[in-house]
């Protein structure tokens, strides 16, 4: 990593906790390969105090730039001067950038990243019948994003009923006839089966859904990366089904980060 010295810009990635963080080991290079006297740090932002965390980075001279993480991607929509149509739509950011005129500007890339992973790894979700464990922010994003996609059923599922009945009124003004709320964590015939919750992070956690109730030829997502293998994805795979790690989702966005943030252009 290059000296850090005054002229350094700074951008910060924030969630509660951050050891599984994987963005500053992706977008550092970037940075680096662009020649970019830059540097992206993590933030440790517990529950409850984000708000004084958040508006204390945004009032720093050389900060440019902020990345949210669990589980503050809603919370955080707060502290925008504006949002992106996919912010608006999903109530959650993971990317928030100051603008020239100092204004912040916040945009949401979970739900891209996450299906632009999924074809890159050969599962094109279009035509099929999807289950998704979480509304919280990343959970919006990426249900937004796979009812853009083209699937033909989505069955979204949050441990608390009023978040998760919150976004499939928000998303059926866009695809009414393709996505339901569903009681229990049961996929059942899902094609695509999705973990968008934080389950997975700590030892011991339970499983988000039991893949042993997937039919053959299923494929199991997490999006928690760290650890890459979770006990979900060693279940599924001791079942036999297709699973698909974290890290896909945010490899995809790197190109996206690239042009939100205009590391191409970077200011004088």
């Amino acid at each position: 990593m290059p000296e850090i010295s005054g002229t350094t810009r700074l951008f910060a990635v924030l969630g509660d906790p951050v050891v599984q963080v994987q963005a500053p080991a992706l977008l550092n290079p970037v940075f680096r390969r662009l020649g970019l006297d830059a540097v992206l740090f993590p933030v440790h932002a517990p529950a409850g105090e984000l708000g004084p965390v958040i508006t204390g980075l945004q009032r720093i001279g050389n900060l440019d730039g902020l990345l949210i993480t669990v589980p503050h991607k809603m919370e955080a929509c707060r502290y925008a001067d504006e949002l992106s149509p996919a912010a608006a739509l999903t109530g959650s950011t993971n990317a928030m950038r100051r603008d020239p005129d100092g204004r912040w500007y916040a945009d949401n890339f979970d739900g891209a990243g996450f299906v632009a992973g999924l074809r890159g790894a050969g599962h094109d979700p279009r035509g099929r019948r999807v289950f998704l464990a979480g509304a919280g922010g990343a959970g919006t994003a990426i249900a937004a994003a796979l009812l853009e996609s083209g699937v033909a059923h989505l069955s979204v599922y949050d441990p608390a009923p009023d978040r998760s009945a919150a976004l499939v009124g928000r998303l059926r003004g866009t695809a009414p006839a393709r996505v339901v709320g569903a009681s229990a964590p049961r996929p059942r015939d899902a094609w695509l089966a999705v973990n968008a919750t934080p389950l997975g992070l700590r030892p011991g956690d339970p499983l988000p859904f039991a893949p042993s109730e997937l039919p053959a030829g299923a494929v199991v997502a997490d999006i928690v990366m760290h650890p890459r293998d979770t006990a979900l994805l060693r279940e599924a795979a001791a079942q036999g089904l297709a699973v698909h790690h974290g890290i896909h989702m945010l490899d995809r966005q790197v190109g996206l980060y690239r042009e939100f943030f205009r590391l191409d252009t970077p200011a004088p």
